[in-house]
């Protein structure tokens, strides 16, 4: 057997270099690039192995500086949702805090059903200068390391503690970055002494593999029993997910939903799949869903749920879907998802179950009048939308921010991607927001983390370069995580920053006050003396001054009209650049249609909180297991 010796962080960076994913006959490289910062833990290992990997051209796999380590994971997993799952960025970082910023990632990454690979360095496998600095010493055993706590955010986890264990657990971190159903983050533990050590590698290690990302075929039985339910429906509903959209399904859920008359609402992550003016398309489902998404879930007699995972935001806590008698089919590639609400499962790619479920319902649709209510119901959507978009709402002087995004919608052009996260905006996004692009959505709802959004803008453009990418970021979420501006400006890359200041928490704040905690601690406000409270003057909080610091260009709107031009500035533009706009902290947002479960205190001195109670107590009887 042929080898070469190669220390193990050479032999790592060899081996990703050489990894190809491929569907439907289309390959690409499934890691190309690695994102790092480096520290004493990684810069002699990960660190030379990349730069003899440049200098010397054995490994074609380029090097990205990031500013901070949970960024750069933002950053990979933004670029594999715009690719389809079938590509992911590696990201190294050095010991104890380095690596253990990336856990945040991590967890995005898993609960949103991602790839990324995280490379974090570890303590020494030799244990010769224990305990070394940034080592956590853990009296269970000597083993416990830091990097164990990305074990509950993983899909898979390995320790490398001897060179040689780098070929099956390399091997093993490519299946579960390619498998639809397992993928997420996985993370290689990387010694720091080990990432040094040299060992004789077998050549053939380092071949060129490509990995195939199948599309598994639906049982023939599973088709004839959902086809069953579904032909006895007279009010059914269509929830698509992700999956529609990850696995290319858009068109034959168009044309499904047009031969059958079946509605499509959809969830964040499944909005654009239909476009938003298609005759069958109802909006967003749930807690923050449209007038006429949630008026049909209310009646469905069977739900087709199609690539979701039905988070308690889809299902409006479950109290969206109202009919007592209410049957689900679910589609879906895992079946942990396709069996949820007592579903009739349909274990299969996504694509490839929508077409033999057409073919299964041949000849069958739904009744004129229902059909009849789908498009009133449509109708009276687009009216509240309007009235969200209205230059007549009461603000006090500042715009809405639902006046911002119907402007946007407006300049914007339908391949556009919009990024947001966190705070008021998802909701409003939501029930607003027009997508005729399933990559023009990019809201990251599963795990909704604040800092996503600029690092995010940073990883969508890097995976689609002719696309306009604009992040919508509130203040809260860009004071988390704003650093990747400098990222995008050393790496020559535009993306436009729509940063909306509203001096608080909007979401939260407006949910506080509902909740009956009268909005305590989410104002950006001095001490009051008096009250003892943060609830004194605004802060001279001065953020379109540190974007400009980070090497972004700043334009500054006071009015919709004044955004309009800024924006029209901003798309002109060849470099990053930061659109400001102050808009008013209590709203006015689109009307609810959900409900979203969230405890109030059963007991309280305070009225407001009583009163809150009351309502919720009202709310949880409408609440059911689907049995």
């Amino acid at each position: 057997m042929k080898t070469i010796r190669l220390t193990t962080a050479q032999a790592l960076v060899r081996f990703l270099a050489n990894q190809y994913s491929e569907r439907d006959g289309q390959e690409q490289r499934l890691v190309p690039g690695v994102w790092g910062i480096f520290g004493h833990g990684n810069v002699a290992g990960i660190g030379q192995a990349l730069l003899q990997a440049a200098v010397t051209h054995e490994a074609d796999l380029p090097y990205y500086l990031a500013r901070n380590e949970q960024g750069m994971v933002h950053a990979s997993v933004a670029y594999a949702k715009m690719r389809d799952r079938l590509a992911t960025f590696a990201c190294t970082a050095s010991t104890g805090p380095g690596s253990t910023n990336m856990i945040t990632g991590a967890a995005l990454a898993t609960t949103n059903r991602l790839p990324v690979l995280l490379l974090p360095s570890d303590m020494f496998a030799t244990r010769a200068a224990d305990p070394v600095l940034q080592q956590l010493e853990d009296a269970r055993g000597g083993d416990v390391t830091v990097n164990d706590a990305f074990r509950a955010v993983s899909k898979h986890f390995d320790r490398i503690s001897r060179p040689e264990q780098l070929i099956p657990a390399a091997l093993a971190a490519m299946r579960v970055l390619t498998d639809p159903v397992e993928t997420g983050a996985v993370t290689l533990a990387l010694p720091q002494d080990v990432q040094a050590e040299a060992f004789d590698w077998p050549v053939d290690f380092f071949r060129r593999r490509v990995w195939h990302v199948g599309r598994p075929v639906p049982e023939p039985a599973a088709i004839e029993r959902a086809a069953q339910l579904l032909r006895s429906a007279r009010k059914p509903l269509i929830v698509a997910g992700g999956g529609a959209v990850y696995s290319g399904a858009e068109a034959v859920l168009r044309a499904f939903a047009e031969v059958t008359g079946v509605p499509v609402a959809d969830t964040h992550a499944g909005k654009g799949a239909v476009p938003w003016d298609h005759p069958y398309a109802v909006g967003g489902i749930g807690s923050t869903g449209s007038h006429a998404a949630n008026a049909l879930a209310k009646d469905a007699d069977v739900v087709l749920g199609i690539g979701t995972r039905y988070s308690d935001f889809t299902t409006a806590s479950h109290t969206v879907f109202g009919n007592p008698d209410v049957t689900f089919v679910n589609l879906n590639v895992a079946r942990l998802d396709a069996v949820k609400h007592s579903a009739e499962p349909l274990v299969a790619d996504a694509r490839l179950g929508i077409q033999a479920l057409a073919a299964a319902l041949d000849g069958w649709q739904v009744e004129e009048s229902y059909r009849r209510r789908t498009r009133e119901l449509i109708a009276r959507t687009r009216e509240i939308e309007d009235e969200c978009f209205a230059p007549d709402l009461n603000t006090g002087g500042l715009p809405a921010q639902t006046q911002i995004l119907g402007a946007l919608n407006d300049v914007l052009d339908d391949r556009a991607v919009v990024i947001n996260a966190a705070g008021s905006m998802p909701g409003d996004l939501q029930q607003l927001w027009r997508a005729r692009d399933p990559k023009a959505y990019h809201v990251e709802y599963a795990y909704s983390c604040m800092g996503y959004e600029v690092a995010a803008g940073l990883g969508a453009k890097m995976a689609d370069p002719t696309r306009e990418v604009v992040v919508l970021v509130g203040d809260g979420s860009y004071l988390m995580m704003a650093q990747e501006i400098a990222t995008m400006v050393s790496e020559g890359l535009k993306v436009i920053i729509v940063l909306v200041q509203n001096h608080g928490f909007a979401s939260i704040g407006a949910l506080s006050e509902s909740l009956g905690s009268q909005r305590f601690g989410t104002k950006y406000r001095y001490r009051n003396d008096d009250s003892g409270q943060l609830d004194g003057g605004v802060l001279p909080v001065d953020l379109a001054a540190n974007a400009s610091s980070l090497g972004a260009d700043v334009l500054h709107a006071t009015s919709v009209d004044e955004f309009r031009s800024a924006m029209e500035k901003a798309r002109a533009a060849t470099r990053t650049t930061l659109v400001h706009v102050e808009t008013d902290l209590y709203g006015p947002n689109p009307p609810g249609h959900g409900w979203w479960d969230v405890p109030v205190s059963q007991t309280s001195a305070l009225e407001s909180t009583q009163a809150a109670y009351e309502a919720y107590a009202a709310h949880k009887q409408a609440q059911r297991h689907y049995l």
